[in-house]
């Protein structure tokens, strides 16, 4: 019983910071993107209409942000071999995050060549977790 209290009163330690969960949503997101796997990749999105990614256009919905990435990068070899740099999480409130960084795709030119730019995202807590719910990338 003792052993129990304890593990108990720990509990609140051992959990993660915001941090901490949403950095493993981002290592989440380039494990699967190298795997070649863009709906695990979509996993650190809600999964909501409102949804949105701007880049050369806004695209809202979260079936029409995977849509588009899957026909931006058609092949393995086209998605190269992603990595994220100089990530800055700052949160805004209980709920939210804002995250900064940098995005860099190697692959080779047959394939697109590289590419690398930069990203600004919009956390949200949803229940237990964090969700992109915006995601600006230039």
């Amino acid at each position: 019983m003792n052993r129990i209290l304890w593990i108990l009163a720990l509990a609140p330690v051992l959990a993660a910071s915001p941090d901490e969960e949403i950095r493993a949503v981002l290592d989440n997101q380039v494990a699967a993107w190298n795997r070649g796997d863009i709906p695990g990749f979509m996993e650190g999105y809600e999964k909501s209409q409102s949804t949105t990614f701007v880049g050369k256009s806004i695209t809202k919905g979260h079936a029409n942000v995977l849509e588009r990435y899957i026909k931006s990068y058609p092949t393995r070899a086209s998605m190269g071999t992603l990595r994220f740099s100089d990530v800055e999480i700052r949160l805004l409130g209980t709920g939210y995050a804002s995250v900064i960084g940098r995005f860099h795709l190697d692959r080779g030119p047959e394939a697109g060549g590289e590419s690398a730019g930069i990203f600004t995202l919009l956390f949200e807590r949803t229940g237990q977790s964090w969700k992109i719910i915006l995601d600006h990338t230039s």
